[in-house]
């Protein structure tokens, strides 16, 4: 992979012009070959670069400024169409390099499955890594319609890689009932319907680790995001989920890596699941890039 020229086409904005002085990247995973009803979150990365154009350089929230961030925009991973097995493989290679050079992962997809080679990669160099991971679904299938490469299961892959006690799971309100057991049977943490109020109280228990975070923007209500692939009603506001990422931010959890996947812009003309998703990337940056 090379870093060394700046992406040509739309950056995220305020994208510093070198990846060598960067503390963060920003790359997407144009990827929705597994998706099991609607396509099109490959388009999810080009269209909130687009509409962070319209974004405010300064959080309220947080007091800080996108100037005070060294961030670079690498554009998006070229993934093989078709070929979620090359597809996987082409992404674990390049986090490897930017976990060899030192950077901050900040992902955009793509389907939820592009989050499997990411946190697997993170995981090489943080060996007590613990996973955050917001979603409507559980994600914890071992296969779908016998497919084991599915966007329905990035977070079993990684909960059997790294052990199921290391992976928290929030706003959970979809799911096989044998899903649902099996995260019981082993440990794993699953809030079911909210995120909030209970992430505050697992933050205190993860002080001090290496964290990913992991955001399908189907956590939030289709009130909030119809623009994806599997809507599920009853789920969460925009504010409840910035509220987490601040959370996050002022906890004591050592914050590695994130993403935040499922953005599928067709089915929203309002673009309001775009323009929610580039704000949330706003404060994912300035929140947890120290």
């Amino acid at each position: 992979m090379r870093f060394d020229e700046a992406y040509s086409g739309n950056v995220f904005i305020k994208s510093k012009p070198s990846y060598k002085e960067s503390q963060a990247v920003i790359y997407g995973m144009p990827m929705d070959w597994t998706v099991s009803y609607r396509p099109g979150s490959r388009f999810g990365p080009t269209r909130i670069r687009e509409v962070s154009i319209g974004l405010e350089e300064y959080s309220p929230y947080l007091d800080r400024d996108l100037d005070d961030v060294n961030y670079f925009d690498a554009g998006d991973i070229p993934l093989p169409f078709g070929n979620p097995q090359k597809s996987i493989e082409v992404i674990e290679d390049y986090i490897d390099q930017l976990m060899a050079d030192g950077k901050f992962p900040l992902g955009m997809g793509g389907e939820h499955l592009v989050s499997w080679p990411v946190m697997k990669a993170v995981a090489k160099k943080y060996t007590d890594l613990a996973i955050i991971h917001f979603d409507a679904h559980t994600d914890l299938r071992e296969e779908y319609e016998g497919e084991p490469l599915s966007h329905s299961t990035p977070i079993r892959k990684i909960a059997e890689h790294i052990g199921p006690k290391n992976v928290y799971s929030f706003g959970i309100r979809s799911g096989m009932k044998e899903e649902f057991e099996w995260a019981k049977e082993n440990g794993m943490h699953i809030s079911k319907f909210e995120v909030l109020e209970p992430l505050k109280e697992i933050l205190p228990t993860l002080a001090g680790r290496p964290v990913y975070v992991t955001i399908d923007i189907d956590v939030l209500d289709p009130a909030h995001a119809p623009g994806t692939g599997t809507v599920d009603a009853g789920g969460i506001t925009s504010r409840e989920l910035l509220g987490a990422i601040h959370a996050i931010a002022g906890s004591e959890v050592n914050v590695v890596g994130g993403d935040l996947v499922e953005v599928a812009p067709i089915y929203d003309p309002s673009e309001q699941t775009a323009n929610t998703a580039s704000k949330l990337m706003r404060e994912m940056l300035l929140g947890w890039v120290k």
